[in-house]
């Protein structure tokens, strides 16, 4: 075991942030990051400073072929309490596990703009069988805009069985305590950093498209256009919608691992058991929307308001979400 691991053993042993140590050391909390994630080594006091503050010899922080008495059990016993396994993450399963989301995120992101602009092309087709002399009557292009909305919504869906299935290996990082070994939180933080600005900007444009996605359809209800003009609008405005939550997704997919890896954000030790609370009433909210939002649409068909179901759960999952957050805090 290498001095950066042994430093974050005895910190996380006797109870302490990366900031109380670095108080107790007199140095900033990030020379103690540096410090855990092999990217600097403490000079001589320093070291001889914390063999005090840990009740340990400078002979075992320094050589790594030593180890301390129940080492072996406690690299693989969690946190503080011992109630959860940490987890040991090596820079080899970092790699994998970055790369992996690099290539499942966009498809995840271009599964849920399949959902979304599904209805759009429905949508289209009705308002173009509206206008005058079109060959085709409603009724045909409702069906086929039905059968094509089902196709690209079971297609959607595949890809969400395929990466969920792609990623379930990983499904530890949000929800038990971890450890990354040697290097592993330098070259996380190093590559959050380079990307960083990318992140912004995507995740900056994915909001305002969202944002600006209703001046058309403004504009033409304010105008009082035709009704297949209105059609067309709701389907731009869905369009818009589908860009801006595509960049949103590939943005706060990346980010999310670099958090997961870091135990940083909505996944340090804490968070984590209170995501699996928030995780589970996701999944059964979620469900119900969907449900809500078929049973209305094809009930009433009208598929130029039912959309709005989206926005409004959207809203009302955020007080939901804050809710439940509040109820397993105080669990």
């Amino acid at each position: 075991m290498i001095l950066a691991d042994k430093i974050i053993n005895e910190r996380k042993k006797n109870g302490w942030s990366q900031e109380e140590l670095a108080e107790q050391l007199s140095v900033s909390r990030q020379s103690i990051s540096k410090w855990e994630g092999a990217q600097a080594i403490p000079d001589i006091q320093k070291i001889i400073k914390m063999a005090e503050l840990f009740g340990v010899t400078t002979d075992y922080l320094l050589r790594d072929d030593m180890e301390p008495e129940g080492a072996a059990a406690s690299t693989d016993l969690a946190v503080q309490d011992g109630s959860e396994d940490v987890v040991r993450v090596s820079m080899e399963e970092a790699n994998e596990y970055l790369d992996l989301v690099e290539k499942v995120g966009p498809s995840t992101a271009n599964a849920v703009s399949l959902c979304i602009f599904a209805p759009a092309f429905l949508l289209c087709l009705i308002a173009v069988s509206l206008i005058p002399g079109f060959p085709f009557g409603t009724t045909v292009c409702v069906g086929v805009g039905l059968v094509a909305m089902l196709l690209l919504i079971a297609a959607a869906v595949y890809f969400f069985i395929i990466n969920g299935a792609k990623m379930q290996r990983f499904e530890y990082l949000e929800k038990s305590p971890i450890e990354t070994m040697y290097g592993v939180t330098g070259m996380v933080k190093e590559k959050k950093k380079e990307s960083e600005q990318e992140h912004i900007t995507m995740m900056a444009l994915g909001v305002i498209l969202c944002i600006i996605s209703c001046i058309p359809l403004i504009a033409v209800t304010v105008l009082s256009a035709a009704d297949y003009l209105i059609l067309i609008m709701v389907s731009v405005l869905l369009l818009l919608v589908c860009g801006g939550v595509n960049l949103i997704i590939r943005s706060s997919s990346q980010t999310e691992a670099y958090d997961k890896l870091l135990q940083e954000g909505g996944y340090t030790i804490k968070e984590k058991k209170k995501n699996g609370v928030i995780s589970n009433v996701s999944s059964i909210y979620w469900t119900l929307v969907v449900v809500i939002y078929l049973a209305w649409s094809f009930l009433t068909f009208q598929w130029a308001f039912t959309w709005i179901i989206w926005p409004v759960a959207a809203v009302l999952f955020g007080a939901i979400a804050t809710i439940t957050h509040a109820v397993a805090k105080d669990h």
